[in-house]
């Protein structure tokens, strides 16, 4: 099986992409957009990439492309915590450090540990965790660190100097399963966290109540929304469509009837799939 994910390689999102396909031949994708493509033509089986960061939000052109591209699904969620290292080339003095490379969240979640203890460094923002390790490990002859995880200093043999940077513990990244398939991602390996449906909702007009018409739909079925994110359509100010996360599984005749009312408001609805949520390691 082939799954693409959010390269370049040893990025967090291989990192959890292995563990949810510990067999599958791993394709390292330049971007999130390329990530779709792949699923959207055949080229790969499904899709690993970031949705939300616990300390940075959402990960917007997920949501984008999730609503751009057609016949996508959710086939499961995944969440990881996020653990920070400071590394070096086994050669640099740590002690007289030129700069630091990373990529801009994990300098942002690392930002008071750096500027307690290397606040004269510059910091220099990369394209990846992954990428500025690869970057320090090609430079030997120069004192350079890098903000990255424990699978980039293993696969580029770089020093940790010190552990565990991240300002905030509770620093946990969710990624997606996409694919094209309505298939259930099963792993007995992994600990469910909890289940899920995923819905796009595309309002008809502006107007006032017009959200409040869409809540009420689950409000009075007491159906437990978990998330409510809007994002623009590109099509002008005020336009939006919105991401929703209604708890539990999505199999009785309520929640079907869920979806025949909201087309009744005149909005347009994309069901993403019902899924399980799992927790990784880090």
């Amino acid at each position: 099986m082939k799954i693409a994910f959010l390269g370049p390689y040893a990025s967090f999102t291989q990192l959890a992409a292995s563990q949810l396909f510990p067999e599958g031949e791993l394709l390292p994708q330049a971007n999130i957009l390329d990530c779709f493509t792949a699923v959207e033509c055949g080229e790969v089986d499904k899709a690993v990439v970031p949705l939300e960061n616990s300390i940075e939000g959402t990960v917007s052109m997920t949501l984008d492309y999730l609503y751009k591209t057609q016949g996508i699904r959710i086939e499961a969620e995944a969440v990881m915590p996020i653990v920070h290292h400071l590394m070096v080339h086994p050669a640099c003095d740590p002690e007289s450090l030129e700069k630091i490379y990373s990529h801009p969240q994990a300098l942002a979640q690392s930002f008071h540990f750096l500027d307690a203890r290397y606040k004269e460094v510059p910091k220099q923002e990369y394209s990846s965790t992954a990428a500025a390790a690869k970057h320090v490990s090609e430079n030997p002859g120069r004192n350079l660190a890098a903000v990255a995880n424990q699978f980039a200093a293993d696969r580029y043999g770089l020093r940790i100097i010190h552990r565990n940077i991240q300002d905030m513990e509770q620093n946990h990244t969710r990624f997606i399963i996409i694919s094209k398939q309505p298939s259930v991602y099963t792993n007995d390996e992994l600990e469910v966290l909890g289940e899920k449906s995923g819905l796009l909702i595309t309002l008809p007009e502006d107007h006032a109540g017009g959200l409040h018409q869409v809540l009420s739909v689950f409000a009075w079925r007491k159906m437990n929304l978990s998330k409510i994110e809007s994002r623009t359509l590109k099509t002008g100010l005020g336009n939006y469509f919105f991401f929703i996360n209604v708890v539990g599984r999505w199999e009785s005749a309520l929640q079907q009837n869920a979806l025949e009312e909201l087309a009744a408001l005149g909005t347009e609805t994309g069901f993403l799939g019902n899924y399980k949520e799992f927790l990784l390691k880090s």
